[in-house]
């Protein structure tokens, strides 16, 4: 529903040219074949959160078609499992080590073998932004689904690898499982994003690998909790850090960015 009155709003506001909806990818009907998702794929979702997803973008092609055909472009997006600076929210992976290892307690793991298409934040924002740009630009012909996730399948990793990834960075602390109990609600064994569509069609491609992503996390909050720097410091550092490694790459909206900002 909350989809649903971002779509009104938008539609009884003639100034709103552009709207993305960003959903995620357990937006998918997941039937564990271990193929990484298309856009075109179905939705579905055998948990409540994933089934939301699917109503999530079933809203917005529906309202897309309905409504906004002389209105505003209508996109929704769908990213892999991010990770990042200034998440402290509850049941995620990277603020359940960082709370655990500030604590000096071993980090407990619910589903380590969980294979998930793991990203930097900054990777499918960078991707939302430039394709709201170019929807801006060129109106309808890039509504519709997308897909921005990490290159390939090189960040399809289970949650130990995450785990084991940060503790190197950190320095220190351990990880062990968690012991089960009480019912647990339904969750895939594996989740793989397909995002040529972007690559092709935006000439969006992801920055930082697995590895990386891990890496610039676990710095900002090692050097968060040392009081090294302001918050808003170490985010600006990153930022400047991941704009310059796209530009290096001659990313399309990071060499427009550079050209913007000269």
């Amino acid at each position: 529903m909350g989809t649903v009155n971002v779509l009104e709003a938008a539609r009884a506001c003639p100034s709103v040219r552009v709207v993305v909806i960003v959903t995620s990818d357990k937006c998918y009907q997941n039937l564990e074949t271990g193929r990484p998702f298309r856009e075109t794929d179905a939705m579905g979702g055998r948990d409540p959160y994933s089934a939301s997803k699917g109503c999530a973008e079933l809203v917005t092609a529906a309202y897309r078609d309905s409504f906004f055909a002389d209105g505003a472009a209508v996109a929704s997006v769908r990213a892999g499992n991010v990770i990042g600076a200034g998440d402290w929210a509850a049941d995620r992976i990277i603020p359940d080590c960082v709370r655990a290892l500030t604590a000096g307690e071993p980090i407990v793991v619910r589903n380590p073998d969980a294979v998930r298409p793991w990203q930097h934040v900054l990777e499918p924002l960078s991707g939302y932004l430039w394709l709201a740009a170019r929807m801006l630009r060129d109106g309808g012909q890039y509504e519709g689904a997308w897909n921005f996730g990490p290159a390939g399948q090189a960040g399809d990793r289970p949650v130990r690898w995450v785990v084991e990834r940060f503790l190197e960075e950190w320095g220190s602390g351990s990880w062990s499982t968690s012991a089960g109990g009480g019912h647990q609600p339904h969750e895939a064994h594996h989740l793989s994003l397909d995002s040529a569509k972007a690559r092709e069609q935006l000439g969006w491609a992801p920055v930082w690998d697995a590895r990386t992503a891990v890496r610039q996390t676990a710095s900002w909050y090692r050097e968060y909790y040392r009081a090294a720097a302001a918050a808003r410091e170490l985010v600006g550092h990153q930022l400047r850090t991941y704009q310059d490694d796209a530009l290096g790459a001659g990313l399309p909206w990071a060499v427009e960015e550079g050209r913007s900002t000269r």
